[in-house]
């Protein structure tokens, strides 16, 4: 059933929840439901979902430059 190429938003839609939600259960964030949680980790497996590295890097990436820039630097 799954591919190489299942994004966030794949998982998000089968599960019926927000990218930001399956964020959240990637990170392992507590502030999931448990049987939101247990939804998207049964559809993670079923699409075969792995978070891309270069997307992971780039978003790491923003992230330090919005940190330097709020402390002016």
């Amino acid at each position: 059933m799954g591919n190489d190429h299942s994004t966030i938003k794949d998982v998000a839609s089968a599960a019926g929840v927000s990218t930001q939600t399956v964020s959240r259960v990637l990170n392992n964030r507590t502030d999931v439901a448990k049987a939101t949680r247990e939804r998207i980790l049964k559809i993670i497996i079923e699409l075969e979902f792995s978070p891309s590295e270069t997307a992971r890097g780039l978003v790491r990436q923003r992230n330090k430059k919005n940190i330097s820039s709020q402390k002016g630097g």
